[in-house]
């Protein structure tokens, strides 16, 4: 009974910081670069929204819907944005993948709330399912969970 007081403490705090990422990058199967950015809006504000990148110290804007704001030649047709459910934007990049910098950091702006994450070329992934769903924060909680149904019984 102690033990099992004592796990579920020990969950608990675990579960405070945990949220999941807002931004995520991946490889699609054609070879497009995919950038998910899950920014939730501000209320009552026309949302915008920018995907660039940078790598050293030079930032390219890859795709944006801000006025007065336009994306780098090189990125003008080869770059796509749709919207996401229930919010967020899903940035495709064709024809860069066998091109990418080794370190780059990609970068989403909606609404002036920026994110960001920094990857080596080698670190990215396949944009299947499980990948995206161990990429997540949350993922861990459910290993968590039958270990703690297990110490129960």
């Amino acid at each position: 009974m102690l033990t099992s007081l004592f796990l579920c403490g020990a969950l608990g705090a675990l579960l405070v910081p945990v949220r999941s990422q807002l931004i995520s990058v991946c490889i699609e199967e054609d070879e497009d670069l995919r950038v998910d950015c899950r920014i939730k809006p501000k209320p009552n504000k026309i949302t915008s929204y920018e995907f660039s990148w940078s790598s050293g110290t030079k930032e390219s804007l890859i795709n944006t819907n801000v006025s007065g704001s336009a994306a780098e030649v090189q990125f003008r047709d080869k770059s796509e944005v749709v919207e996401l459910d229930p919010y967020g934007y899903r940035m495709t990049l064709k024809g860069f993948t066998n091109t990418l910098p080794h370190n780059t950091t990609y970068m989403c702006k909606i609404s002036g709330q920026v994110q960001n994450i920094n990857l080596e070329k080698e670190q990215l992934q396949p944009c299947s399912a499980v990948s995206q769903f161990l990429k997540t924060s949350w993922s861990w909680i459910v290993p968590l969970l039958i270990f703690l149904y297990h110490t129960q019984c």
